[in-house]
Formats: C-alpha cells, sequence, structure tokens
C-alpha cells in the first residue's frame, strides 16, 4: 500500500480502485491533524491485474484500511498458501483476520499506541469463532496518530513496512523469520495438530513507534513486493511521486506493482529472495517474490502480493469522490 501523508481535518484516503472520502461527522480533531492520501494495486496467484476478492484480498493476502477519530489504520496479512494441499483457502483466514481489524477500529477498541493489541484482540475473536475457521498468516498493522503525529506499527512475520523521506529510507520493519522461508505467523489448526502446526502469539510481533513529517510516504506490503524488489528499485519509483494526490499516488502504485510482477518472471534476474535462498544453500537464479519453494516445470509457483504506498501531503481542496473502504498504502 502506498500512503501519504496530509494536512487539514478532512482526508480522502484511496483504497484497490477508488477513493473514500473521510466523514467531518466522524471527528477527529482540529486542523492540525495529519492524515494519509493511499492508493493501491495488486496482483492474484493467476496474475490478473488489480483482481480483487470480497474482503480487500488478493490471492490469498488481504489488507484494510480504517479510521477513528484521531487515527488512521491500516493493515497487510498474507495467507499461508501450504494449507492450501489440505483442502483449506488460505486466503480466508487472512482476510478475516483483516476484516476482523478493520471492524475493532472503527468500532473505536483500540489504543492507537499498541497496534499489538488490535493484532491480539482481533486473534482472539478468530480463535472463539463459532465457525471453524482454519489457517495461518503473517500480519502487518500501521497506525498513524493524527494529533501526535507520530505511526504506531506491529509486525508479526515477513510483511512489513518502509516510511520513505526525501527520497530515503527512514524507518522500516524488521523481517521475523524462525528460518529460512518460514516467517513468524498465526494460525489456528485443527484440535489433532495443535502443538504441531507453527504457531506464534501476537505479542511476538515486533513494535515501533516513529515521529512522521507531512510528505512522508508509507509503503506496506506482503513479501511479494520486498522478495522481488530491493530498496534502491522501490526508491526510483517513490521518487517519481511529486503530487499527494489520488491519481499521482495510484500511478506510483501501478507503477511498482508491475515491476514486480515484471520482475519475479525474469529468469535472468537475482531477486532479493533468489540471493537469501542461495544464501541458504539452495541453488537457483530466478525466485519471484511470493513463491512457494516448489518449483513446477522449472518455473517458481509465484504466491499473490500486496504493496501499499500512503503520503503525508495537503488536504485536498476538494473531496474525491467515493468507492471502497479506504487505504493508506499501495497494493501490489
Amino acid at each position: 500500500m502506498f500512503s501519504v501523508l496530509s494536512y487539514g481535518r478532512l482526508v480522502a484516503r484511496a483504497v484497490l480502485g477508488g477513493l473514500s472520502q473521510t466523514d467531518p461527522r466522524a471527528g477527529g480533531g482540529g486542523g492540525g491533524d495529519y492524515g494519509l492520501v493511499t492508493a493501491g494495486c495488486g496482483f492474484g496467484k493467476d496474475f490478473r491485474k488489480g483482481l480483487l476478492k470480497k474482503g480487500a484480498c488478493y490471492g490469498d493476502d488481504a489488507c484494510f484500511v480504517a479510521r477513528h477519530r484521531s487515527a488512521d489504520v491500516l493493515g497487510v496479512a498474507d495467507g499461508v498458501g501450504g494449507w492450501r494441499d489440505y483442502g483449506v483457502d488460505p486466503s480466508q483466514f487472512s482476510g478475516t483476520l483483516m476484516r476482523t481489524c478493520e471492524r475493532l477500529v472503527k468500532e473505536g477498541r483500540f489504543v492507537p499506541s499498541n497496534p499489538i493489541g488490535i493484532l491480539t484482540t482481533s486473534y482472539c475473536e478468530l480463535l472463539q469463532n463459532k465457525v471453524p475457521l482454519l489457517g495461518s498468516s503473517t500480519a502487518c498493522i500501521v497506525v498513524l496518530d493524527r494529533t501526535s503525529h507520530r505511526l504506531h506499527t506491529a509486525n508479526l512475520g515477513d510483511s512489513g513496512f518502509l516510511v520513505v523521506r526525501g527520497g530515503e529510507v527512514v524507518h522500516r520493519s524488521d523481517e521475523q523469520q524462525h528460518y529460512f522461508n518460514t516467517p513468524f505467523q498465526l494460525s489456528i489448526a485443527p484440535p489433532e495438530a495443535e502443538g504441531v502446526v507453527l504457531s506464534d502469539s501476537p505479542d511476538a510481533a515486533d513494535s515501533t513507534s516513529f515521529d512522521v513529517q507531512l510528505g512522508d510516504i508509507i509503503l506496506t506490503a506482503t513479501d511479494g513486493l520486498f522478495d522481488n524488489m530491493p530498496d534502491y528499485m522501490i526508491l526510483q519509483e517513490l521518487k517519481k511521486l511529486k503530487n499527494p494526490n489520488y491519481e499521482s499516488i495510484q500511478q506510483t502504485a501501478r507503477s511498482i506493482a508491475e515491476q514486480a510482477h515484471e520482475l519475479a518472471y525474469d529468469p535472468n534476474y537475482m531477486s532479493p529472495f533468489a540471493q537469501f535462498a542461495c544464501d541458504n544453500g539452495l541453488n537457483v537464479r530466478a525466485c519471484p517474490s511470493e513463491l512457494n519453494l516448489t518449483g513446477r516445470r522449472g518455473r517458481w509457483n509465484l504466491k499473490p502480493f500486496i504493496a501499499a504506498t500512503a503520503m503525508l501531503g495537503p488536504e485536498p481542496k476538494r473531496p474525491l469522490s467515493s468507492a471502497q473502504s479506504a487505504w493508506t498504502f499501495l497494493t501490489v
């Protein structure tokens, strides 16, 4: 996801393929508040551009953006594709997790400075769900406190975020891996598999707080982006973003998503994931990001991925047309 920080009473935020205008009646403080302008673009497993499943899902990945009073909140989650081998749709877990987080935010059941709390409460609700839900997912939650101008984050696994200022990465998430290609993850397993399926506590998420400034760019993504594009490539695209309006952010989001997609299929490209695999003793060359380590006819099985970009900037002079839910990132 791609978001730009904006300044003013009203903030328009963009989501997959559209925008939603913040309702001034929802509260949110005075004219000194910050807010996010966002856009998204994504690919699912079948690689059709912008294919959006119900509940803001791209393939096995899911995301949300929500606003409540003095905070904007966004999240991404990457469903673990291995569950498909057992007849379980990986997107069900990640999608339900993100929808639950979104609902909690809209209901005001969270503290802006404690994004781990959002993840913990959502996960507990999933565990207590009357309808059986199986699966696993990584998760990244980013909260912008518009009054204090601080960004509070929680990241579990290998999804993550970047904060870019003046063309440089000034803050980022730390990847959490048990071992190669095995990220930290939330899981719900059938009773007979409990204790066998890898499962981490939401409390294991890496948590940070960071002061943001107007014009900062916040990029949130699942590992499909970071596995395919190193920082310098991402920064090259972000430097092209000159205006904090939706159209410019959407164009940048699409450009990053398309470049990551193209690189994933370049047999001569040594991706960050491929380099990491080689460092761990695997003899590979081109490894599409967001991939499972099971080759098919010499090709890697590409997983869906989401990247989001948000930017802090001036409030739009005119309300933007409504669409779906709002985002502060770009989705790849």
